[in-house]
């Protein structure tokens, strides 16, 4: 079901209006990539990569899924080799990531009882350090894919109605730092490798 936000409620969740607009252009390339519609996989893709490179940090993984899914769009049906230096772009802002997955703010997860907001408001620490665990659990699995990717050949068929369905299910329900970064790992349409789906 699509989501409305108010400007009112971006601001208070420390949102721009383009964090909203790449998660929207991400979710319509990998709906055109996986309903087979070529042109309007590389428009959206290059929307996408126009809004990352105008809006993001060098070091914002929304970027490097950004540079990735466009070199995946241009190479639909063929080989991917002509498109090889986006997906070494996307890698390389993908491995610089650490500084600004440092900086992301744990969420907080409304509770069914008092106690545990407690809990979590005396833990803070150690419920960061396990969130930031997460984090970069999730942004070594997507560096992996692009390794792969990088070092395939051929023609790659892109997992974008498993990726769109992922990111729809696990999508949070609010607005937060931890939801920009899934949706940067869950959208981006690197196939899964071996390695990746045995962790």
């Amino acid at each position: 079901m699509p989501e409305a936000w108010s400007a009112k409620e971006l601001l208070s969740a420390g949102w721009r209006e383009a964090d909203l607009a790449w998660e929207k252009t991400a979710e319509r390339t990998a709906a055109a990539v996986a309903r087979r519609d070529t042109a309007q996989a590389k428009d959206e893709a290059g929307q996408t990569l126009q809004l990352a490179r105008a809006e993001f940090e060098p070091i914002d993984p929304r970027l490097g899924t950004s540079l990735a899914n466009y070199g995946l769009c241009l190479s639909l049906g063929g080989p991917i080799e002509d498109n090889a230096f986006l997906f070494r772009e996307a890698l390389g802002v993908w491995r610089s990531t650490g500084p600004w997955i440092a900086r992301l703010d744990a969420p907080r997860v409304a509770r069914s009882s008092l106690f545990h907001m407690r809990m979590e408001a005396q833990h803070r620490a150690t419920y960061r350090a396990r969130w930031q665990q997460r984090w970069q659990e999730i942004a070594a699995e997507a560096t992996a894919r692009l390794e792969a990717l990088v070092d395939s050949q051929g023609v790659v068929d892109l997992p974008a109605a498993d990726a769109l369905a992922l990111w729809r299910r696990e999508r949070p329900a609010m607005l937060n730092d931890t939801r920009k970064l899934m949706a940067a790992a869950f959208l981006l349409l690197a196939p899964t490798t071996t390695k990746t789906r045995a962790g």
